[in-house]
């Protein structure tokens, strides 16, 4: 049985359909009911089983068109960006029109931007078909591409119409995306989730091999804490900061391999190990809770080592982070296990003995 829950503000606000099997008619009609075209944006890296699903449930109400992007953090690029909105207006797509994005993260950025943008905003739904999309970029309203100077330095907030997260779809991943999917499961418990912290060290084998019941519950659990947040913080004016747990320094990472490299959750993963000591370095969490930490990252086998990166190369990443402001830049840092804060009162010394560790 699919679980259901909300996220946004009043006008903005949109359900979340989340369990076995939910790319059906009955979550999907009622999100395409009153637009007469709808754009599907995909990318080759989506098995065609699942677009022949998507397109199936849209053929009877509305007329389709589709745009696959090339699988990959470079299809997130203003190029893609441009193409897909000359493809609408070639295509005469009103306002009444729809995107419905089935994919990644990739997908899922580069689709609700184009909503955003384009005729100043037409709607958009999100199925995302990888475990990172679905437990982080579908949720929120954050949408984005990517410049040479850095990820997800242009963008909007702008919010799905409905997001629709089948867990069957899961078990079409390669284990490498699946598991990177799993870092930004840890970064929820990390920042504010114990339940969520105590199920992912209970249940390691469970998880890695996808049973249905525990990944269902942990997918649940992640949206749950995000959606809490970014209900109360849409546009990242407070609280919904501490949601970048590790990105400032695994985006650096990313941007450093040219998105080639290393994919997102590995970076993330490498950046809350740089976070949590940090942490630990600003006498913020003990050392017991560092251990804590890294002990959970190295039970999903994540590759925590940082010898290929100096932090004279990563700095110009670093700060073109989106948390400075005036000037400064805002880390964020755990006060202890699932509890963390921003703050900009930090060492700069500890940036780079953190990088050494």
């Amino acid at each position: 049985m699919s679980k259901e829950l909300y996220a946004g503000q009043r006008k903005n606000k949109y359900r979340i359909v989340i369990g076995k099997d939910a790319i059906a008619k009955k979550n999907l009609i009622p999100l395409l009911k009153g637009h007469n075209k709808t754009l599907i944006i995909s990318d080759d890296g989506v098995p065609f089983k699942i677009l022949k699903q998507v397109t199936a449930v849209c053929k009877p109400t509305t007329k389709v068109f589709k745009i696959i992007l090339q699988h990959g953090e470079n299809a997130k690029s203003v190029q893609s960006f441009k193409n897909i909105l000359n493809f609408l207006a070639v295509n005469n797509f009103d306002r009444t029109d729809l995107i419905v994005a089935v994919g990644g993260g990739v997908v899922g950025d580069i689709s609700g931007y184009v909503a955003s943008s384009y005729l100043r905003g037409i709607k958009f739904i999100q199925i995302p078909t990888t475990l990172l999309a679905q437990v982080d970029s579908s949720v929120g309203g954050k949408t984005a591409i990517n410049i040479s100077a850095g990820k997800n330095l242009v963008g909007a907030f702008y919010n799905p119409k409905g997001v629709i997260i089948d867990t069957s779809v899961l078990q079409t991943l390669p284990n490498r995306e699946f598991k990177s999917g799993l870092a930004e499961v840890i970064k929820y418990a990390l920042i504010e989730n114990k339940y969520l912290f105590s199920l992912l060290k209970a249940q390691v084998k469970k998880i890695i091999s996808m049973e249905g019941n525990v990944i269902e519950e942990i997918i649940y659990r992640s949206i749950q804490t995000k959606a809490k947040i970014v209900t109360k913080d849409e546009k990242e004016n407070g609280i919904r900061a501490i949601l970048n747990f590790g990105h400032t320094f695994g985006h650096a990472i990313e941007a450093h391999g040219k998105y080639k490299k290393i994919l997102h959750g590995e970076a993330i993963a490498k950046g809350m190990k740089i976070a949590s000591k940090i942490s630990y370095l600003e006498n913020l969490i003990t050392e017991k809770d560092h251990k804590k930490i890294i002990d959970l990252l190295k039970l999903y086998e994540f590759d925590l080592s940082l010898d290929q990166y100096k932090y004279q190369e990563l700095k110009p990443y670093i700060f073109r982070d989106k948390k400075i402001k005036a000037g400064k830049l805002n880390l964020v840092l755990l006060k202890e296990v699932s509890k963390a804060i921003v703050t900009s009162s930090f060492d700069p010394r500890n940036l780079q003995k953190a990088l050494r560790t």
